[in-house]
C-alpha cells in the first residue's frame, strides 16, 4: 500500500498536489476482479497522471493490477479517484465512466 495524495502525502521525496478527486459506486456485479482491475490499469495507463484508487482509507496505486484487487472493492462498494498531474481531471472522468459502465462486462 502506498501513502496517499489525498492526504499531502509525499512521494518520491516531493508533495504530491491536492489534484482531482471524486467517489464511484462499483456497480458491476463481481466486483473490482481480475478482468476488471486489468482494465482499469488499461485505462490509466493512457494518462499523464499520478492515480490513486482509496477505500476504507487504504489507498492503491491506479496503475496496479494487484493493489486494486487488494482492496477487495465488491459490488456495491464506493471507492475514491484520486489524481495529480497534467491529464488527472480526463483521467479521473475516464476512470469513473470505465466504472460507471460496469467496465463494459454487465
Amino acid at each position: 500500500m502506498s501513502q496517499d495524495p489525498a492526504d499531502g502525502a509525499a512521494l518520491g521525496g516531493g508533495a504530491v498536489p491536492a489534484g482531482v478527486r471524486r467517489l464511484v459506486r462499483i456497480c458491476n456485479q463481481r466486483g473490482l476482479h481480475a478482468r476488471a482491475a486489468a482494465r482499469f490499469v488499461k485505462t490509466a495507463a493512457q494518462f499523464e497522471a499520478e492515480i490513486w484508487v482509496r477505500k476504507n482509507g487504504t489507498s492503491v496505486s491506479g496503475r496496479s493490477i494487484m493493489g486494486l484487487m487488494m482492496l477487495a472493492a465488491a459490488s456495491g462498494t464506493v471507492i475514491e479517484l484520486a489524481a495529480a498531474g497534467p491529464q488527472a481531471e480526463a483521467a479521473v472522468v475516464a476512470l469513473a465512466n470505465l466504472i460507471e459502465c460496469k467496465f463494459d462486462e454487465d
